[in-house]
């Protein structure tokens, strides 16, 4: 039997490439220091950059990381709403992709 998620993180992304490694970087450091399960959900919201295979490989490489993958955009409500609906977690926390004050959101 798998452990029972406490957090689901949501990330909408929009022509992230730029960013989406680093992102993907500092959000796993700061989870993984937290102990305790956790999923992290990318929201493609159909980005034109190569934000999609990015995030792909990663979910590839990590299991804790799913991906909902939206063919256009629908807006960065839709892809917020889509991410806690796929979301497993007994907490769901949004954040955007620049993950400004990630540590201090988690500390509180």
């Amino acid at each position: 039997m798998s452990e029972k998620i406490v957090c689901s993180v949501v990330v909408p992304l929009y022509n992230e490439e730029e960013v989406i490694l680093e992102t993907y970087k500092r959000l796993k450091n700061v989870m993984e220091s937290l102990k305790e399960p956790y999923e992290i959900i990318f929201v493609n919201d159909g980005s034109r950059d190569k934000t999609a295979i990015m995030a792909n490989e990663i979910c590839n490489k990590d299991k804790t990381v799913k991906l909902v993958d939206f063919a256009r955009n629908f807006g960065h409500q839709t892809a917020i709403t889509a991410g806690m609906d796929y979301s497993e977690g007994e907490a769901i926390v949004v954040i955007d992709a620049d993950l400004q004050d990630l540590r201090n959101l988690f500390l509180k």
